[in-house]
């Protein structure tokens, strides 16, 4: 995780650093949170402080990234569904919920430390606690993912994404009917001013941010969408997708927890998402070792396809 700001306001007054900073990054747990705060990694107006310490309002409080080696990212039997793996890339469906790589609080049950138990030894332009990882998943999105095992490989595919010559496609499940049925979704997205492990397009600096949109299946409460991001800001779709008012289903953080006009039984089989209602679907990319093009797709989990279940068969009554 790189180092988060965050500027306490004036309503955040008395409550406890470490119950305020698990408010704002939403992936800590109190515990971890306290021991991120007794280890030192959290400054408070540029000096350590301690759990328990109330805040007064107008502090800025530095969370800083944990300082791992690759000697420290211990091996895990966690289950992989592995899509295709050669000795070079593996390719992997990463289910909701997983945290792709160690970070600020998370040092265990990860993607890497499950692939360094399957496969050994990772390439290390990812750096000390992502080795491998070209791109990344949220924690809450499924789908798709490459992980080098190779230095020559890893940098030819991170070029590639920088080129934007790899091509990605991701379904989603949002909330209402999107007009126009296709389109683009052009909003610059950066950090957010309060909430720093949120995105937003109020931001003190922006990127450009570009998502392609098909509506695959209008449902009228809500909608069946493949988005084709042309550039990878974080959070990007969930952010752009919240913008034009149809946030993903089960986006906690943007807004995908609608609770009016929903089907009868539909809002129980939305409770049972592991995430929120996003898969990324295909990836096509060229190997650079075996001088081709390649294309892969991730099959949606059990929980998404239930909700499109639902709605197809409320739709044909």
């Amino acid at each position: 995780m790189e180092e988060i700001t965050l500027y306490v306001p004036a309503h955040a007054s008395h409550k406890r650093l470490d119950l305020y900073i698990t408010t704002q990054i939403t992936s800590l747990s109190r515990s971890k949170a306290k021991k991120l705060i007794e280890d030192g990694n959290v400054l408070v107006d540029g000096l350590p402080s301690k759990p328990s310490n109330p805040l007064k309002g107008g502090e800025i409080v530095r969370v800083l990234p944990v300082r791992l080696k690759v000697s420290d990212i211990e091996p895990e039997d966690i289950p992989l569904d592995i899509i295709y793996e050669d000795k070079d890339i593996i390719v992997i469906n990463k289910p909701a919920g997983l945290v792709v790589h160690p970070g600020a609080g998370v040092l265990s049950g990860t993607l890497v430390n499950a692939v360094i138990y399957h496969c050994g030894k990772l390439s290390g332009v990812g750096g000390q606690v992502r080795p491998g990882i070209v791109h990344r998943l949220d924690k809450d999105t499924s789908g798709v993912i490459v992980v080098a095992k190779d230095d020559t490989v890893h940098n030819c595919l991170a070029k590639q994404f920088k080129d934007r010559n790899i091509k990605k496609t991701y379904m989603a499940i949002v909330w209402g009917s999107v007009k126009p049925c296709e389109g683009v979704i052009d909003f610059p997205i950066g950090r957010h001013p309060y909430h720093r492990t949120k995105m937003s397009t109020v931001s003190r600096k922006t990127r450009d941010a570009f998502t392609n949109y098909t509506v695959k299946e209008d449902f009228t409460v809500m909608s069946l969408l493949q988005a084709r991001p042309v550039t990878g800001r974080t959070h990007q779709i969930r952010v752009h997708l919240s913008m034009i008012n149809h946030p993903i289903v089960g986006d906690k953080v943007y807004g995908g927890r609608r609770k009016g006009n929903c089907l009868f039984g539909l809002r129980d089989i939305i409770a049972q998402l592991k995430g929120h209602a996003l898969h990324a679907h295909t990836i096509s990319f060229f190997h650079p070792k075996l001088r081709k093009q390649m294309d892969f797709a991730a099959p949606l989990p059990e929980d998404f396809s239930k909700i499109l279940l639902r709605l197809r068969g409320d739709k044909g009554r």
